[in-house]
């Protein structure tokens, strides 16, 4: 394949993962039908099944593009800090400013889970911000041993309820705060 074509093909697969961004935010999966889909799109309904199986794929293809956007954005702010402890808080504060993306809660905490599964939604969080966060941990806490999957598990899950939480009006600070606690208490916890 020619770089055009190769070039028009990702372009043709981008548009079509935004436009369903755009829609799964503004209607829910459900709600949201694959003609609307290529229609915002630009493209054929052929386009869409040559690059998506389905709407299904399409949507865990969304879902990829923002736990990798998560994932990202929590890298690139936790990497500045040397201490284990400022970069997990630093991380804690940069997974905050990534869900405030338009509908990225609703699509990577709600939508997700119900469409494609609890376990597809886990391997795709597992890939993504909870292996930043199991890192981030690893360092803070070398003893937590064969108890850092589970912690990082469910440090996953605190991260993820705050998250709703704040998009439905919560204090912000009050949860990076509630983070900053859990981090302390468990490092106390391990040193003894």
């Amino acid at each position: 394949m020619s770089r055009s074509n190769r070039e028009r093909t990702e372009q043709t697969r981008q548009a079509l993962i935004d436009a369903g961004r755009r829609l799964f935010v503004e209607k829910g999966y459900a709600e949201t039908a694959t003609p609307e889909i290529v229609a915002a799109a630009g493209v054929t309904r052929g386009a869409l099944y040559h690059h998506f199986e389905d709407k299904k794929a399409l949507f865990r293809s969304v879902i990829e593009c923002e736990a990798r956007a998560v994932a990202g954005t929590i890298e690139a702010h936790s990497a500045s800090h040397d201490a284990p402890r400022a970069a997990l808080i630093a991380g804690a504060s940069a997974y905050f400013d990534a869900m405030m993306a338009e509908g990225r809660t609703r699509l990577l905490l709600i939508e997700a889970p119900a469409v494609l599964g609890l376990p597809a939604t886990a391997t795709i969080d597992a890939e993504n911000a909870e292996a930043t966060l199991r890192a981030g941990l690893a360092a803070m806490l070398p003893q937590a041993g064969a108890t850092l999957a589970p912690l990082t598990l469910l440090l996953s899950a605190a991260f993820d309820r705050a998250a709703i939480a704040i998009e439905a009006g919560g204090e912000r600070r009050e949860y990076e705060q509630a983070i900053a606690v859990l981090l302390d208490g468990l490092a106390d916890h391990l040193r003894r």
